[in-house]
């Protein structure tokens, strides 16, 4: 499955349960998570989307590690299987 079919799952999931997940580019700012993950009570999350199997790269671990110090969530997602999972542990209660 490709990537990009995996990012359109992810929006049509959270728009689902009322969210919202743009795309994410900060010029700039190489290795920044490809979607903020919008949802209801203020919450926010940033989530990398790769291909199935796919590693972060090291500019996006370096953004992965600066966010949870920081104490945001942020999600590497690479199959349907994540998204689901990701769907389940978001969804407002």
């Amino acid at each position: 499955m490709r990537e990009s079919t995996l990012e359109r799952k992810l929006v049509r999931e959270v728009k689902s349960i009322g969210g919202l997940a743009p795309k994410w580019t900060s010029p700039g700012n190489r290795g920044v998570p490809d979607r903020l993950v919008i949802l209801p009570n203020g919450q926010t999350i940033y989530v990398e989307m790769k291909a199935p199997g796919k590693p972060l790269e090291p500019l996006q671990r370096k953004w992965q590690k600066d966010l949870l110090a920081l104490g945001h969530r942020h999600y590497k997602i690479d199959s349907e299987a994540d998204i689901d999972r990701f769907i389940q542990e978001v969804m407002p209660k």
